[in-house]
């Protein structure tokens, strides 16, 4: 290995070691490596990071960042859980079924694990504890199932994909839905269990058909918003784009107007914090794209390329192999960083193996969601650690049970592709 790329990976991982914000320590990288292993002015770094935050397939991660802050802001939070809770809440570990419900229906609207967490966690990690579940279960829970929030259609990583593959983003979005729905399953499937065998917990009675009808009622406005959202998509009434304005209008009316639960007064503070979030999110881009330039320009991603098919022969070892690394990865790198900068490493690699490229974007995505609650930089676990005032190693601890169950179905998808694009390819979306 050259040593400038040793040089250069020693600095990634040193900013990284020392906490320097991750949009830092990409930018610096790149910089540096233009600068002192490249002929090309390194002036040029400037243009990138803002050309790189400059694209209209962009438009859609802020749209739907905007949506949803408007829902954690107001009540369509609150009617998502009453009505998951309705549905499953009576079943032996039925509330913790409702918080897996619920992060898989706010997961189908905000395209966010970070917002799910916050949203969903917040309210239902207390609500679990208060009614007798065990704290390291309910935090595990509760930490694990936000990560349907990327996995789930929109979704932020998706979108990315999509932009540096030029892959079908609906194609891309229905190959999300039956790992998460599997994973939905498998996490209900485990407290059902898991309840059989403690029981000592308070669970809800069965709802009445009059109670079921009133919850369904009051939620009516916050479910059609999913339904919008995909309908419109993949009847071609609008694009992706067009389909996050129309969820954020929607959002908007339904808030204060049919709920009225949210002031006009506090429309500005949701789209200020919704513009900072955002930032953050571009920010991180610009500074991706700027390292993946000095990639490209030492013909790194090729290289990568010739030496792994030179060396794995098989595709099932190459699978594996790729899955291990992004759940690796994943262990450091937020889910936006790791598509754009390894994205284009290993998208010259899938003809030779006769990976679909689609169904290689759901792998990438699902291994990276992963990332959110595994340590040491797990966003998730430090999120769900400060609200439940508990330590690293504690969230680690709890979270690796329903981390399994996600692992188990990215194994089952991995090898079975028609499991995942034969929805897609009935809906008549190319994914070939």
């Amino acid at each position: 290995m050259d040593l400038s790329y040793l040089i250069i990976l020693a600095l990634l991982l040193g900013c990284m070691a020392t906490t320097v914000p991750v949009f830092l320590c990409l930018f610096f990288t790149g910089f540096a490596g233009i600068w002192l292993f490249t002929p090309a002015d390194p002036l040029m770094i400037a243009s990138s990071f803002y050309l790189s935050m400059d694209k209209f397939a962009l438009v859609v991660v802020l749209f739907f960042v905007l949506c949803g802050n408007i829902m954690t802001g107001g009540s369509i939070v609150d009617k998502l859980i009453r009505f998951a809770n309705v549905v499953v809440g009576w079943l032996p570990g039925g509330l913790a079924m409702a918080g897996v419900l619920a992060c898989g229906l706010f997961g189908a609207i905000s395209g966010s694990t970070v917002a799910t967490v916050v949203a969903i966690g917040g309210f239902m990690i207390p609500a679990l504890v208060d009614n007798k579940y065990n704290e390291k279960f309910s935090i595990g829970c509760m930490t694990a199932a936000p990560n349907l929030g990327v996995i789930i259609p929109p979704s932020i990583g998706m979108i990315l994909y999509s932009m540096i593959s030029a892959c079908s983003l609906e194609g891309l979005f229905l190959t999300g839905f039956v790992p998460g729905v599997l994973i939905m399953a498998g996490m209900c499937a485990y407290a059902y269990v898991w309840a059989k065998r403690n029981p000592g917990f308070q669970s809800a009675p069965k709802p009445t058909w009059p109670q079921a009808w009133q919850a369904f009622r009051k939620g009516f406005w916050s479910l059609m918003l999913p339904v919008i959202i995909f309908g419109g998509i993949f009847s071609g009434a609008f694009t992706a784009n067009e389909a996050a304005v129309v969820a954020c209008v929607y959002a908007f009316v339904v808030e204060l107007f049919l709920h009225r639960t949210m002031k006009f007064k506090e429309v500005k503070a949701v789209i200020v914090n919704s513009a900072v979030t955002s930032a953050s999110l571009l920010i991180i881009v610009a500074g991706a794209t700027c390292f993946g330039r000095y990639l490209i320009m030492e013909s790194i991603p090729a290289k990568i390329s010739e030496a792994v098919v030179s060396s794995v022969t098989e595709p099932w070892v190459f699978l594996i192999t790729v899955n291990i690394l992004l759940l690796g990865v994943g262990m450091f790198m937020d889910i936006i960083s790791a598509t754009l900068i390894l994205g284009p490493i290993f998208l010259p690699m899938l003809d030779h193996y006769g990976v679909n490229v689609v169904h290689f974007g759901l792998l990438m995505t699902v291994n990276l969601a992963i990332g959110y609650c595994t340590p040491p930089m797990g966003v998730s676990l430090y999120i769900t650690g400060a609200m439940a005032n508990r330590d690293l190693v504690y969230v680690s601890r709890a979270v690796m049970p329903w981390i399994a169950i996600q692992i188990a179905v990215l194994l089952m998808m991995t090898y079975l592709p028609d499991t995942v694009l034969w929805l897609p390819r009935l809906i008549g979306w190319e994914v070939d």
